[in-house]
């Protein structure tokens, strides 16, 4: 390790002070993490090398750090972070061990890519077991990404471990995620700090002339302050950036070592592992002298050798690679390829064989191309992506070449690195492909467009579309595939709005296909002949017996909605639940879990729906995702939480999405009618059911049928209620035939139609809509003056909206109820009520039996996390034990328990 001197450490007593306080505190079993930001050569190492040093006696030490050469191979730094502690594996659950097996490259298979995080953060607790743990990671702008995604999700859950965490970064080089970890800049001296450091280094002798350009040159740069004189001699050469003049200082001192120690230098500059005995393997293969190349390259200073290579700083790694000549360092790549093992390291050999070829080699694209693909199984996406191009930059054959590029783009762009994805397709010369190739292009610039931003839902589709178009001649099931493809991504992305009535205006003129009318026949005929025509297409095309919609999850949930089948709904929903935990795709995953909430909102299980949404968060943090807004906000204005719903209105109108401010404003309907407030919630319901999305202006309508009879808006009303017969009877399912005779009871003011509301829904599960009918029916009885029986209504309203919990609702029963001359009994509130939705999925698993591993597992955190939320929960619900849990009702889920 390399040592510091206490010279470097002046005037860093507060940056200490900090440091050494977080550390402290994770021995005490509050886990902490700290970035140190700053430039180049400010100190960061320096600070990490002392905290180290004081702390040695503490805690278990384990160090890391990112590669600037590195960076293409997926969870190299979590590899260098868990090595110290492989010995503690076999004490992990077969699933967390399997991960961290299959994501170093020590076995064959594919990850689920939450549980490595979570296993690495199993594996660490583990070693913190017996004596705290220190984890540094320096140079942490280099780390590859899938390191830096799986150290980010770690670093999130250690506050109730003994562990602490240290990162050190440039402050120009932001990491995903580690940005938004707590943070210390590290800045420049002070003048009097400086030139005590200064004073120290007794390198050279400066007159005060040239002492005060140097230390106006460093700005306060400690190893630009050390450096810099053995750099420029007596009188410094001109200012530059202090990175480059520090480079060149360690370049001087270099080109004073032997012909050997040099080369010795560029080897292990070139070797991301450190591993002394690569090193030395390939010094031998290039006949260099190692005992006197080592000891003369120990002696300068630059680089140290014990268990590992390191050198003094990362600076002058960078300038022992580039002060090589190019062949130089296609040589030192590739001796190190001729020593690295082919069967237990294959994506690195692989990775030095590309750094050392100068031409095109299709044999080494080809390995490239294997690397990408194990890459990309062990999770590492982004790794993929960079070994895809530098395979087609090295191929030989220009089909070859193309389809490699496309590869990467895709990959890239499942990366999450849209601009670079769209750089690279930028390098495809278009002329040359063939149409299926050009319309693959056109997919993934739209696919990309999509996901940009705002101005992307305009161009997405029409990029999607023309690739459909294209395809139309020569693969018109490929044409319309695409075509229903791009409904799909705008459904996934959330920018939908807008898009149904581009892809069918298009889709008409799309060929044919033999066989039944497909998905994008029924669209059509929906959308042209009206919901007679096209929802008996819909539900051919939905329920068929192969499952059609497994391949449009997205689109099919919408339908589902559209058709009112609640059943249908939960079919497909089961279904992507399922299919996303066995594929470990985070999207899928997501997309179900969104989905459960919101059929749990329908259906009145607001306790199932809030540990939903908290799963559904837990997986898109794990991702660096934002979290899914809808669920949150249907769950909201059900409950009647006026400012949640308002600041979650805010956000939506924030995120620029048109599809989730629809969402939003068939919520603050919902909200605004529950608290008869009827002028704004009839804005917001025309507001909703003007954007015309599928299932939205559906269930938006009912709501405007209400608060335009209670604003006295008759032609408004009638106008809803017809457009709202027209979605429900075709369906003809006791959902949509109960929702419409409820709106018919509200306009047509006539009891039978209350009735029949009441009537089609009581044996549904649609729990909400049933107490929402018997308070409306409450209410006109108690308007037609028959009191009595109005009382019996709102009574039994009250108690079904109160225990289901929409608040809103609750209240204005309450208030009829008064008017009757009847109190409403208050009933004591829920579980959930009082708890977080985090804590509220913990306390339902509990409830039915889960372990704090199993929950743990399900919510990405460490069981030690688990037991202090479970403590929480038991303070703020007034018990003591897991039993006691078990016996609140509310708490309890069926759906868990079998």
């Amino acid at each position: 390790m390399p040592t510091t001197s206490p010279r470097s450490l002046v005037g860093r007593r507060d940056e200490i002070d900090r440091l050494l306080a977080m550390v402290h505190a994770a021995g005490r079993g509050e886990g902490g993490v700290l970035v140190l930001r700053g430039e180049p050569g400010i100190g960061k190492s320096a600070l990490l090398d002392h905290v180290e040093r004081a702390t040695a006696d503490e805690f278990q030490l384990i160090r890391a750090s990112g590669s600037e050469f590195e960076g293409e191979l997926p969870f190299a730094a979590l590899h260098q972070l868990c090595v110290p502690v492989l010995a503690h594996l076999d004490t992990l659950s077969a699933p967390y061990r399997e991960s961290l097996l299959v994501a170093f490259g020590l076995a064959d298979g594919a990850p689920d890519p939450f549980r490595v995080g979570l296993a690495a953060l199993e594996l660490l607790a583990t070693a913190a077991g017996t004596r705290p743990v220190l984890c540094v990671v320096d140079d942490a702008h280099w780390l590859d990404t899938a390191s830096a995604r799986a150290l980010t999700f770690l670093v999130r859950r250690i506050a109730a471990e003994p562990i602490a965490m240290v990162f050190a970064a440039r402050d120009q080089d932001p990491v995903r995620g580690l940005d938004e970890l707590p943070g210390l800049t590290v800045g420049g001296l002070s003048d009097t700090h400086a030139r005590a450091l200064l004073a120290g280094e007794k390198t050279v002798t400066l007159d005060e002339r040239v002492r005060d350009r140097l230390l106006a040159e460093a700005r306060g740069n400690p190893l630009a302050l050390i450096e810099l004189p053995k750099a420029g001699g007596f009188a410094p050469p001109a200012p530059s950036p202090i990175a480059s003049r520090i480079e060149r200082s360690f370049r001087a001192r270099m080109a004073e070592l032997p012909v050997d120690a040099r080369r010795l230098l560029t080897l292990a500059s070139a070797d991301p592992t450190g591993d002394p005995t690569l090193l030395w393997a390939a010094a031998r293969r290039l006949d260099i002298d190692v005992p006197a190349a080592s000891a003369a390259a120990e002696a300068s200073g630059l680089i140290r050798f014990d268990t590992r290579a390191r050198f003094c700083h990362p600076l002058a790694r960078s300038a022992a690679y580039r002060a090589a000549e190019p062949e130089q360092r296609h040589t030192a790549h590739r001796a190190l390829a001729e020593v690295t093992d082919p069967g237990t390291a294959g994506d690195r050999r692989a990775w030095h064989r590309a750094q050392a070829t100068t031409g095109p080699d299709e044999q080494v694209a080809a390995e490239l191309e294997l690397s990408a693909s194990r890459a990309q199984a062990r999770g590492g996406v982004a790794a993929a992506a960079a070994f895809l191009e530098r395979a087609a930059a090295l191929s030989l054959d220009p089909v070859k070449q193309t389809e490699r590029t496309l590869a990467a783009a895709r990959t890239t762009l499942e990366a999450g690195a849209t601009d670079a994805a769209a750089e690279l397709l930028a390098s495809v010369d278009t002329e040359t492909l063939d149409i299926p190739q050009h319309a693959s292009v056109d997919l993934l610039r739209g696919q990309i467009a999509f996901v940009q931003g705002a101005e992307g839902a305009v161009r997405g589709p029409e990029l999607i579309l023309r690739a459909a178009e294209r395809l139309a001649a020569v693969d018109p099931e490929r044409s319309r595939e695409f075509f229903v493809a791009a409904l799909e991504m705008g459904l996934v992305v959330g920018r939908a709005a807008g898009v149904l009535d581009r892809v069918l205006d298009a889709a008409r003129s799309a060929p044919p296909v033999s066989g039944p009318p497909d998905l994008l026949d029924a669209l059509v005929r929906l959308t042209t002949e009206g919901h007679h025509a096209g929802v008996p297409a819909l539900r051919r095309v939905l329920t068929g017996d192969d499952d059609g919609w497994t391949r449009t999850p997205a689109l099919a949930t919408v339908l589902a909605g559209e058709l009112w089948d609640i059943d249908l709904h939960a079919t497909i929903v089961d279904w992507l639940v399922r299919a996303g935990r066995d594929s470990g795709s985070p999207m899928t995953i997501r997309l179900g879990l969104s989905q459960v909430a919101l059929h749990a909102v329908l259906t009145g299980n607001f306790g199932r729906a809030m540990a939903a949404i908290a799963e559904e968060e837990a997986i898109a943090d794990a991702v660096g995702d934002p979290p899914q807004l809808y669920p949150r906000v249907h769950l909201a204005a059900m409950r009647g939480r006026r400012r949640e719903v308002l600041d979650l209105f805010a956000e939506a109108t924030t995120r620029g999405n048109g599809q989730l401010t629809a969402n939003a404003h068939w919520a603050t309907a919902v909200l605004y009618n529950g608290l008869a407030d009827y002028p704004a919630a009839l804005d917001a319901a025309t507001r909703a059911v003007a954007s015309g999305d599928l299932f939205l202006a559906g269930i938006a309508l009912p709501e405007l049928v209400e608060a335009a009879v209670r604003c006295g808006k008759d032609s408004v009303a009638r106008s809803a209620l017809d457009d709202l017969a027209a979605r429900t009877e075709p369906a003809g399912t006791a959902f949509a035939l109960g929702i419409v005779a409820g709106a018919r009871a509200m306009v047509s003011d006539a009891e039978p139609d209350h009735l029949d509301a009441l009537r089609q829904l009581a044996d549904g599960p649609l729990t909400v809509h049933l107490a929402r009918a018997r308070l409306r029916y409450g209410e006109w009885l108690r308007r037609a003056g028959r009191r009595r029986e109005a009382r019996e209504q709102l009574r039994t309203a009250h108690e079904q909206l109160s225990e289901i919990g929409l608040e809103a609702f609750t209240r204005r029963a309450a208030d009829e109820l008064r008017a009757t001359g009847e109190v409403a009994r208050s009933r004591s509130g829920h579980s959930y009520d009082h708890l977080t939705m985090q804590e509220t999925h913990i306390a339902r698993q509990v409830a039915a039996g889960a372990t704090s591993k199993e929950v743990a597992t399900r919510l990405f955190l460490s069981p030690r996390t688990v037991d202090a939320h479970l403590r929480n929960i038991f303070r703020k619900l007034g018990i003591t034990s897991r039993r006691q849990l078990r016996d609140m009702p509310d708490l309890r889920d069926p759906e868990l328990s079998s």
